[in-house]
């Protein structure tokens, strides 16, 4: 997410036209963070918007000190931590759709599909900790101090929660093949 700054100070200076343009630009970004966090679609669009609404109140109040996609990744994955802890987390039994190319074979597309999926799945068993350093890091390529800014953590603790994810998702992706139980 690459926003200019300009932008983001006449948001910031009271511009509407600017501060809406600023976050049709950053909508897609907030939306995709928010569902790789809490992995449901209509929990997602709650918690975009949301956080969209809290960037709107409180564009006056962001400092220069932290990148602004930090700042932005702060406000969303609080929300959606938030979300978590008032609503314990459910079960999604989404189907998805495979779309099919000419380059790949069936059989490589719904291997990739299926590998993709345990993914999916073995991201969505971590605490809620661990999925939001996870995403950070993996989904969003975020460096590490950008994550301990976005998540209010001392970077020996965000180290700490990745090398700890990494190890539970090698342990559930090893099961998996080994044929475990999935879902």
């Amino acid at each position: 997410m690459v926003v200019e700054p300009g932008l983001i100070k006449a948001a910031q200076s009271g511009d509407g036209e600017a501060l809406i343009a600023l976050l049709r630009q950053i909508e897609n970004h907030v939306y995709r963070t928010a569902y790789y966090i809490v992995n449901n679609e209509q929990d997602a669009m709650d918690a975009a918007q949301e956080a969209l609404i809290r960037i709107y109140t409180k564009i006056g109040t962001y400092e220069e000190k932290a990148q602004f996609k930090t700042w932005v990744q702060r406000i969303v994955t609080n929300i959606c931590i938030d979300k978590f802890r008032r609503n314990k987390p459910t079960v999604s039994i989404d189907e998805h759709e495979m779309v099919f190319q000419d380059r790949h074979s069936v059989e490589e597309d719904v291997m990739s599909s299926y590998t993709a999926q345990d993914i999916r799945q073995a991201i969505d068993k971590l605490p809620e900790h661990h999925r939001a350093v996870v995403v950070l890091r993996y989904l969003q390529d975020f460096s590490y101090n950008e994550i301990a800014d976005s998540l209010d953590l001392p970077l020996n603790t965000v180290k700490s929660y990745l090398f700890r994810a990494r190890q539970q998702l090698q342990t559930y992706l090893h099961d998996y093949q080994r044929g475990g139980v999935r879902g």
